[in-house]
């Protein structure tokens, strides 16, 4: 078990290795997804309570599900079961990679009034998109110095940040929406994507503005921060109109960690890179647990769908702009109370596949569900960390947001009847 745990990061990184490797077919997914499984075992002990209690609660579930429809005649794939994230694993292993490439510039003093919001926004969106979570971490310990962080900088930050689902291909919003959408073309909801982040953006900046009055301590952006993010983000498009026959999971697979070896700034990358793997890639199995687990929820949920077809047939129904209103108010709702998007996505796919929807509409659907709930809920993981580690209540972040969440579900409803409907 000790040996194990030491070599917790190589067991992270060999996902992602071999992974790409069974993609070439040059060897069976078999052996990624027992590296992914003995990763999330040598993990297990850094989970917080919650977390081991809902990862728990999902496999209980799943596996009782399952058990339950193999009684009755239906059985779900080694894959199905225990694979079926292996692809999103990986790509979130890939983008942990550009940690590296991040700075921290503690000595310029922090702006003020209504550009400083601007920044500040549009800095945590186009910054989160490619760096991720750790982006929240740089911004927030900066933003609050020596004072409390603020509950209007804490919107700020959750909202814009989590609007980079809509559009950010190294998002794992992306990946989830790709694996439980499938035939998905992501460049069909960039342009939709960016339009939502960019309303993200003007919306929060504004209502910033009125809240604070200008008083308001902004993240000191530079220019050169933005470069990388939005260098990787067009390589992506880039490679993808090249090569389209490659996924854009792949892509992301093989160009994060590469890109980041490239021009990550530092004195040693061997030394740095052995750091990462051996200190920081641990540090990702709430991440692991969450997504292994989801899998086998999404089995059994769709083995039980496979034994009762009657009761969750829906062919009444089309996936029509009312359904996909209807549906994405449920995700979100169910989002801010506490439940993941991966978790609403992977229940609300099977029952929805049947119903032939467009593919591209679907994991809009994905992507509108995450962004908006993640960025207004108090429960899921990014409100979690603003209320242990800068003591936002729960109900604060709630309330602040609701009627964000609103604006947006509307506003997301009507760019799919108008744009991508027609």
């Amino acid at each position: 078990m000790m040996l194990l745990k030491q070599y917790t990061g190589w067991l992270v990184l060999s996902t992602l290795l071999f992974y790409l490797l069974s993609v070439t077919q040059l060897i069976s997914v078999l052996l990624p997804t027992l590296l992914a499984w003995g990763a999330n075992f040598a993990m297990w002990h850094t989970l917080a309570a919650s977390a081991k209690r809902q990862v728990s609660w999902l496999m209980v579930i799943g596996s009782a599900s399952l058990l339950f429809a193999g009684s009755q005649g239906i059985w779900m794939t080694w894959q199905q079961v225990f694979a079926v994230n292996l692809p999103m694993l990986a790509m979130f292993v890939a983008v942990s990679f550009l940690d590296l490439t991040n700075s921290v510039d503690k000595k310029r003093q922090l702006p003020t009034g209504f550009s400083a919001i601007l920044n500040t926004a549009l800095g945590v969106q186009i910054l989160g998109a490619v760096i991720n979570l750790s982006v929240i971490l740089v911004f927030a310990d900066r933003m609050k110095a020596a004072i409390k962080l603020t509950p209007v900088q804490q919107f700020i930050l959750t909202r814009n940040f989590s609007a980079a689902a809509w559009w950010s291909p190294f998002f794992v919003a992306t990946g989830v929406a790709l694996i439980y959408a499938p035939g998905m073309q992501w460049q069909k909801t960039l342009i939709p994507g960016l339009a939502m982040g960019l309303v993200a953006i003007i919306f929060s900046s504004i209502e910033a503005y009125r809240r604070t009055k200008g008083e308001f301590n902004g993240y000191p952006i530079q220019r050169e921060s933005l470069v990388i993010p939005i260098f990787l983000a067009s390589s992506v498009i880039l490679f993808h109109f090249i090569w389209p026959s490659i996924s854009i999971l792949v892509l992301i697979c093989l160009l994060a960690p590469s890109a980041t070896i490239l021009l990550m700034k530092t004195a040693s990358r061997k030394q740095s890179l052995l750091h990462f793997v051996n200190h920081k890639l641990p540090q990702i199995g709430s991440q692991f647990a969450l997504f292994l687990a989801a899998g086998i929820f999404s089995s059994g949920i769709s083995a039980i769908i496979l034994c009762y077809p009657a009761v969750f047939n829906l062919d009444s129904f089309t996936f029509s702009p009312l359904l996909f209103s209807f549906v994405l108010a449920g995700m979100i709702l169910v989002g801010i109370i506490g439940v993941h998007p991966v978790v609403s996505i992977a229940i609300a796919s099977p029952m929805l596949l049947p119903l032939n929807p467009d593919p591209t509409q679907l994991g809009f659907l994905f992507l509108s569900a995450w962004a908006i709930s993640a960025g207004s809920s108090g429960l899921t993981g990014l409100g979690l960390l603003m209320t242990s580690r800068y003591d936002i209540p729960t109900k604060t972040i709630v309330s602040n947001s609701l009627h964000y969440a609103i604006f947006m579900w509307l506003l997301c409803s009507a760019v799919n009847w108008i744009g991508l409907g027609a």
